[in-house]
């Protein structure tokens, strides 16, 4: 069978254009993705710990990561918009030195030892936001009990005691979303918690009737939710997104916390250490025997 020479130069010119596009668009593809990094490198990190799958998603383990099967968080794609996210699995003044910010969504329980670095971070000027929730109530695909699962119930009383914080809950609320206005937002909460302050000891503010506490502490400022619903993976609420960028502004903003608590600069090793130690020989805040202590 004779091959028609006009076909068969058509086939090499448009096998030559492929290949052309082809060494084209890898050099493209590369110098985009340099871009991408330079511009997250910019941007200023945010530590990110949590039992609330904001990072990773909520996946089975590492094979459904890996195939991008996870159910991916949208809060996640929200704060990659304005931070260099940081994932956490424990607070040590190692991984915490270097950082301004410090977001813990529905944290586990802290060890004695985390406990003492996060105190000496914050008053070292670190600036935390926190959601402590007393009574989870969004979807999960994992079971009660399974360890993927956002823990259920917080489990942070000594750090909260520890700034003068009580963390109470109403089981006989409405169990439906409910509204509190923080900051001219509407902050979508469900069986949320309420703070209760120490009289005289608590360097906490209150407001959204309890809901919220701004606690100036040392040189640095933590900011503390009773409530993680609207960080909710599943169908959240649509007021969400608003309220999660009110509350990183009024904990990260140029005028974080109350009396315009400027933005943190970065806590060196060395003031977290000498935090520390202040606490140590101050009687407070020493190990699990006395002010504070890792949870049962």
């Amino acid at each position: 069978m004779l091959r028609c020479p006009l076909a068969s130069l058509r086939n090499r010119l448009a096998l030559a254009a492929g290949a052309a596009a082809l060494a084209l668009s890898a050099p493209l593809a590369a110098s985009e993705a340099a871009a991408e990094a330079e511009s997250a490198a910019t941007l200023p990190p945010l530590g990110l710990m949590g039992t609330i799958p904001i990072y990773w998603g909520e996946s089975g383990g590492f094979a459904e990561l890996l195939a991008g099967e996870a159910d991916l968080h949208w809060v996640r794609a929200s704060l990659e918009r304005d931070y260099r996210l940081v994932p956490l699995d424990y607070l040590s003044p190692e991984a915490l030195a270097g950082q301004k910010f410090l977001l813990l969504a529905q944290p586990r329980g802290l060890t004695a030892d985390e406990n003492v670095a996060l105190d000496a971070w914050v008053r070292a000027g670190g600036h935390l936001l926190l959601f402590a929730d007393p009574q989870m109530t969004g979807e999960s695909r994992f079971a009660l009990g399974d360890r993927r699962r956002p823990q259920d119930v917080a489990l942070l009383s000594p750090i909260l005691a520890h700034w003068g914080l009580e963390l109470r809950f109403d089981p006989a609320q409405d169990a439906d979303w409910q509204m509190r206005e923080f900051a001219g937002t509407p902050l979508p909460t469900r069986l949320s918690g309420t703070f209760a302050s120490a009289v005289g000891t608590s360097k906490c503010t209150l407001m959204a009737d309890d809901l919220v506490a701004q606690c100036g502490l040392g040189s640095g400022f933590a900011l503390i939710l009773a409530d993680a619903a609207l960080l909710d993976l599943a169908d959240p609420a649509p007021e969400s997104g608003a309220a999660l960028a009110t509350l990183l502004e009024r904990a990260f903003g140029d005028q974080a916390g109350q009396g315009g608590i400027g933005r943190a600069d970065v806590v060196a090793s060395d003031n977290i250490t000498e935090n520390q130690e202040y606490d140590r020989n101050s009687g407070s805040l020493v190990n699990g025997l006395e002010s504070i202590s890792s949870p049962p």
